[in-house]
């Protein structure tokens, strides 16, 4: 059944989420957990992923792209 179908309602699928922004305190406290020794690499990751790492960098590298044009 589609979304029109059902009036936009989601059927048989999950809503997409809000996705909040990076959290600078947690990628830090997630990359010296790291460098204690304190954290396995899968761990240190997940934490650098729910922390907003990926959508840190992609803002990094829009601002340098749009800035080297």
């Amino acid at each position: 059944m589609s979304t029109a179908a059902t009036g936009g309602a989601y059927v048989g699928s999950l809503q997409p989420m809000d996705i909040p922004p990076p959290d600078p305190e947690k990628l830090l406290a997630a990359w010296m957990e790291w460098e204690r020794g304190e954290a396995t690499p899968g761990r240190v990751m997940a934490n650098l992923k729910t922390g907003g790492l990926p959508e840190l960098l992609r803002s990094l590298a829009e601002r340098t792209a749009a800035a080297g044009s």
